[in-house]
């Protein structure tokens, strides 16, 4: 008999299930060393991936400069500093007084306790945990190779070594040094072109929540040094209290029950509720910014000129002005204290003033105010954390006062996601039909009450069929996403939310029966990035203004359906 060959594509999905059930039993065992059996689980497998955000990651000489950008955008600042780093749950730091850090990218706080360790609050579920195990995973890997590039063949420090760290004296002490010598050296030890360098450490430059490249070089090859050559181990550890909570929904309970009381308190709770997963700043803007800001943008006409305005540093200032205008037009602003970190607003239709709305969304106030539409703009979530949110929204509310229980009248749920297009480009749009869980035989098709018609003739492509929910964007390579694209699944695009939100809500609709079955279901997603073109994955750089075209597209079709 023969046997048959595995392909590419079914080596990478063994791999990345691997990952995440080693990344699962640390998560139980409570700590691990990177470069101890554990972590070698985790680094072997990722390198049998070979994700693409992660580029060179295999190679074992050049250092991977992209990669590494986007990996420390999701980190505290000055992690590459530290040899023991604690993922915590919300444990009481946030009232200390450590200065929390919080990565440019990731909604997360960190506190650095001491020059050698980092405690990292994870409050967003499991995929929070894996996409930091993940990114450390791949810092470790990086700061290997700049180890061994900064040894000679007989194991003894290079030159250049020596050269990089004074150049980092200097450079804390605001000493003045030869820039391009520096790259130079810099280039030696990283393995990359003079080129290279240069416009890796510019980037690095332009983030002022990330420490330049000679900084992180330095840091990177010094821990590994230390771990090499005097057995002063890197180690990743648990709280016992992230253990306890991760997976019983312990923060997703807290946000939920806040919006509900806010809801009674205010009158609304039996109003009906359209949830909308989306920019907080795109659905006030599309709302009010012609009106609160078209005395002072006066060549602006459409909804589009003003997001594209609102976007841009030079009128950063008027944005206050748009939320200024919103509050007096039924606008409730909810500060997170429950450590979810997913910002919400709630606005009451009933106080629109209808000369103020966008006239692009052909608002028609509703003759009862007691039945005027109660919109819930909730911030993105993040992989599992969607399911928790959602589940958790839609359960019926209890009154601790009254004892009475109240079910949630949502009308609809409306949901604009960030997603990589396996056709097409940056800012193109995908319209699904169906959620598919990637590594499982879990799919979850839906009705919904987009189509791809919606959003055509607008200059950008527009993409229809099933999107794989995938265990995470980091986790991903060509074969893999490949076969999805062109095997029988058809999928359009990747993203982390999908499938979870759709568990919980046809939970809700259709088990539990606690919110109405016939609710309105709108996904629409804008292409954040092409992982299957090289130079347009997420590690390239952000979408930038290519982005603010499909997001206030996307969030005015849904306010129109709404309103």
């Amino acid at each position: 008999m023969t046997i048959p060959i595995r392909t590419r594509a079914q080596e990478s999905r063994t791999a990345v299930q691997r990952l995440y059930i080693a990344m699962r039993h640390l998560l139980i065992r409570g700590s691990y060393k990177p470069v101890g059996m554990s972590g070698k689980t985790l680094m072997d497998n990722l390198m049998v991936l070979r994700p693409e955000i992660y580029g060179s990651i295999a190679d074992e000489e050049r250092v991977e400069l992209n990669g590494l950008h986007y990996v420390l955008n999701r980190l505290p600042k000055g992690i590459e500093e530290c040899r023991f780093v604690k993922l915590i749950a919300r444990e009481g730091y946030e009232k200390s007084h450590f200065e929390p850090i919080i990565a440019p990218a990731r909604r997360r706080s960190a506190y650095r306790i001491d020059e050698n360790e980092m405690y990292i609050e994870m409050t967003r579920g499991r995929s929070d945990i894996y996409d930091i195990l993940t990114h450390l995973t791949f810092l470790y890997a990086e700061a290997t190779k700049i180890y061994r590039n900064s040894l000679d063949s007989k194991g003894r420090p290079i030159r250049e070594w020596g050269l990089l760290e004074q150049i980092v004296k200097d450079e804390e002490m605001g000493r003045d040094f030869k820039l391009e010598t520096a790259y130079t050296y810099l280039s030696t030890l990283l393995g990359r072109t003079y080129e290279e360098v240069v416009g890796a450490s510019r980037r690095f430059a332009q983030s002022e929540d990330v420490n330049s490249l000679f900084h992180v070089a330095y840091w990177l090859g010094r821990m590994a040094k230390e771990e090499a050559e005097h057995k002063q181990d890197r180690e990743i550890t648990f709280s016992s209290s992230l253990r306890e909570q991760t997976g019983h929904h312990y923060y997703g309970e807290i946000w939920a029950l806040n919006i509900k009381a806010v809801l009674l308190e205010r009158k609304l709770i039996e109003r009906p509720l359209h949830i909308i997963s989306a920019n907080l700043h795109s659905v006030a803007n599309s709302l009010f910014a012609p009106a609160a800001l078209g005395k002072k943008l006066r060549n602006h006409k459409s909804l589009y000129d003003f997001a594209r305005a609102m976007s841009e540093a030079e009128y950063k200032h008027l944005r206050p002005e748009v939320f200024q205008m919103a509050a007096k037009n039924g606008l409730i602003e909810l500060t997170d204290t429950s450590g979810a970190n997913l910002g919400v607003q709630i606005y009451d239709t009933a106080a629109f003033d209808p000369k103020v709305i966008s006239p692009e969304l052909n608002f028609q106030p509703t003759r009862s105010p007691d039945q005027a539409p109660v919109l819930l703009v909730m911030d993105y979530a993040f992989g599992e954390q969607a399911y928790e949110s959602m589940d958790e929204l839609l359960r019926p509310y209890h009154d601790p006062e009254t004892g009475r229980v109240y079910d949630m009248p949502v009308e609809s749920i409306n949901i604009m996601g960030k997603a990589g297009i396996l056709e097409g480009k940056k800012g193109d749009i995908m319209v699904p039909d169906a959620h598919i869980f990637e590594g499982t035989a879990d799919n979850y098709p839906f009705e919904n009450d987009f189509s791809m018609e919606d959003f055509t003739g607008q200059g950008l492509g527009v993409y229809g069929g099933p999107m794989v929910t995938v265990l995470g964007t980091s986790l991903q390579n060509i074969p893999i996403l490949d076969y999805f694209l062109t095997s029988s699944w058809r999928a359009v695009g990747l993203e982390m939310e999908g499938a979870h939100y759709q568990k919980a809500i046809q939970a809700a609709t259709h088990i539990r029966r606690s919110v109405n079955p016939h609710l309105k279901l709108r996904y629409a997603y804008y292409a954040s990035d092409n992982p299957l073109v090289t130079g347009h994955t997420l590690a390239s750089g952000p979408l930038g203004a290519d982005g603010v075209k499909p997001t206030y597209l996307i969030t005015a079709k849904i306010l129109e359906r709404v309103l």
